[in-house]
């Protein structure tokens, strides 16, 4: 009886030819792209090992930059390194090797290529003669249909509460080409030209920053079109993005920090409370709003929350928190901490409308009262609290170890983060320098 499985492993020459193909694909590794880990501000490059003739041994070749580096975003870099990893490995598949001398490879490249530029230039007309076909009975479906696809394509990759900004702008965007431009009715009908209009009228409405994020919002809807092959590409891209200078909200002094408390202490002790999750466990006002009883652990001190960098985060309850807290032991741990009616309780709406109902109550009561202006809020008591705790923290250690300690207690994701944070509120002012200047 015929056995192929013996017959494949006993044949001397398939052995051989096996044997053969298995060392020549060794002879280099797959070119590979390192993006440190996403960080910008080191740099990237394509590495790969090849099998140097001396040694028999895979060497690690020079690092490929190329104008890589150049660039500033994630997406530019990678699509850069990308085309040098796909050259790469196509010209040691050809037989590049960077121990010998390539000139035939090279010659016979060019000529490859000088020959692909006759054949391209014989059948350009016909080419172009038949994507007009093409595109002359190529199907392209209402704006409304289209936008309607791109939104349920993002459905899923958005927030809650971004999903409602989001969607707000496509419809803002959507009854304005209805207004402007009637006669526009499929996808294919809006381009470049008609976006900027928009996005120019916007800015002339509002700023900068609004303006931004309406073209942020409808280059990620035009990219789920693309990506859907609904659309052939996303021109929105190519909008540049305008600078704009962002509102910061104020610290606040200490003595403002002290007469809103005891303002509130004898006005609206519900509302001190909520600022003071925010002030002794830095936590954001949104992140106040989200929080449930069952999210509070009395007995170990912690409380967990979704964080603006991460879905679970668990914090430490400190003990200056602990004492301002009432007994929730015997509450329904599915009520929210904090509500309009009270402490513990049900509140079936938006968390957006959540913090904004917080915002316009700490208006009421508080900035109104003390004649605060717009550069103060909520989220003001955060950046309070993080610099008195970390100047109180430098009085006894380096930069580097306050900033170490800190960066555990605050939550942010990376000493970066943290120290661009800390550069925003001014946390950190040096000593007087007068003699400096007087000498």
């Amino acid at each position: 009886m015929f056995i192929l499985n013996d017959y494949l492993a006993d044949e001397h020459g398939i052995e051989h030819d096996l044997e053969h193909t298995l060392l020549k694909k060794k002879n280099f590794s797959s070119p590979k792209i390192y993006n440190a880990n996403g960080n910008l501000s080191r740099r990237w490059y394509v590495y790969f090992s090849f099998r140097n003739p001396q040694t028999g041994k895979l060497q690690r070749m020079k690092n490929i930059y190329g104008t890589a580096n150049n660039y500033d975003s994630k997406e530019d870099r990678l699509a850069v390194l990308t085309v040098y990893r796909n050259k790469l490995k196509q010209l040691l598949q050809e037989g590049f090797n960077p121990f010998e001398d390539n000139s035939k490879l090279i010659e016979k490249r060019n000529q490859k290529k000088s020959d692909d530029k006759v054949a391209e230039s014989i059948s350009f007309d016909s080419i172009e003669k038949t994507k007009e076909s093409t595109d002359a009975v190529k199907p392209s479906i209402s704006i409304n249909e289209a936008f309607l696809r791109g939104l349920k394509l993002k459905d899923k990759l958005l927030s809650d509460t971004t999903k409602k900004s989001f969607k707000n702008r496509i419809k803002t965007f959507t009854d304005w080409i209805n207004d402007n431009h009637p006669e526009k009715k499929t996808i294919a009908d809006i381009d470049k030209r008609v976006v900027m209009d928009f996005l120019n009228e916007i800015l002339e409405r509002t700023s900068p920053r609004n303006r931004n994020n309406y073209r942020a919002d409808l280059s990620s809807l035009f990219q789920a079109l693309e990506d859907d092959d609904i659309i052939d590409g996303n021109y929105i891209k190519k909008i540049p993005v305008l600078k704009s200078i962002p509102k910061r909200n104020k610290s606040y002094s200490k003595e403002e920090q002290e007469k809103i408390f005891e303002h509130l202490e004898k006005h609206d002790k519900d509302l001190l409370l909520f600022i003071k999750f925010i002030s002794y466990n830095f936590l954001r006002p949104i992140e106040v709003c989200r929080l449930k009883v069952g999210d509070l652990d009395i007995k170990n001190k912690k409380v967990s929350f979704k964080a603006k960098n991460s879905p679970q985060k668990t914090k430490i309850i400190p003990d200056l928190m602990l004492e301002e807290l009432f007994d929730i032991s015997k509450m329904d741990k599915n009520l929210y901490l904090f509500t309009p009616e009270g402490l513990g309780g049900e509140w079936d709406t938006e968390l957006s409308n959540k913090r904004d109902y917080f915002t316009k109550r700490f208006k009421t009561k508080v900035k109104d009262k003390f004649g605060l202006g717009p550069e103060y809020g909520l989220y003001s008591f955060r950046h309070t609290f993080i610099t008195k705790l970390y100047r109180q923290i430098r009085k006894t250690s380096t930069p580097f170890e306050a900033k170490s300690q800190l960066m555990q207690i605050t939550g942010h994701s990376s000493m970066k983060a943290l120290e661009k944070y800390l550069r925003e509120i001014d946390a950190e002012l040096p000593e007087d320098y007068s003699e400096l200047i007087k000498s």
